[in-house]
């Protein structure tokens, strides 16, 4: 469980450094938009993006046609970043503000996105919540897409402590409901044009 003062961070973090003044910020997420067009029909299929934030992923789904789209974080300042961004294509997602480790989904999706939310869970008990709600939350067949940072990646970020993962980590932590299927080595430049190394894994959900 992620506490009022890390809920309060993040929103600190949008609210003073804007949008495209966090470390993670991409004018244009490529590499999960392409990872998501080769495992979904993106038309026809549900996709939730976990800590998407102020993400401008949403808004390449739904100029992709996507209609049903839910983002998940923490942050109701982040949140409130994109929807004001998006102005009236706000209405057309589902929008949550919550821990995904306390969340409960009520509903399936073909696709689980995450790009650099699940490697700040350090504790043991929280990634065994995340994994909960994964499991519970994909439809057989489906897919997760869970960007890290990799082995050598940054040890912190924003200020606080992460886990890095290779994919074989991460699969083993995901556990046996789902199997690895691809991952993507990626070198994400800053807005201030240093580099961080990523991985991007996507497992697919067994039937």
């Amino acid at each position: 469980m992620q506490d009022e003062n890390t809920r309060a961070h993040w929103d600190h973090a949008y609210q003073t450094k804007g949008e495209a003044g966090v470390s993670w910020f991409e004018d244009m997420p490529a590499i999960s938009l392409d990872l998501i067009r080769r495992h979904t029909a993106i038309a026809s299929s549900s996709l939730i993006d976990i800590g998407g934030g102020a993400s401008r992923l949403v808004d390449a789904l739904l100029d992709e046609g996507m209609k049903a789209i839910t983002v998940l974080d923490l942050s109701p300042a982040a949140l409130e970043t994109a929807k004001a961004r998006l102005g009236l294509r706000a209405d057309e997602v589902r929008w949550i503000a919550a821990d995904v480790t306390e969340w409960e989904p009520d509903q399936s999706y073909d696709i689980w996105h995450d790009r650099a939310a699940f490697h700040f869970l350090t504790e043991a008990e929280d990634r065994a919540a995340y994994v909960e709600r994964l499991t519970a939350a994909v439809a057989p067949g489906g897919h997760a897409i869970i960007a890290t940072f990799s082995p050598d990646g940054p040890e912190r970020c924003s200020g606080l402590p992460v886990v890095r993962y290779d994919p074989a980590a991460l699969a083993e932590v995901i556990g046996p409901s789902f199997r690895l299927v691809e991952h993507i080595e990626h070198q994400h430049r800053t807005p201030w044009n240093s580099t961080q190394a990523f991985q991007f894994s996507v497992l697919e959900r067994a039937g």
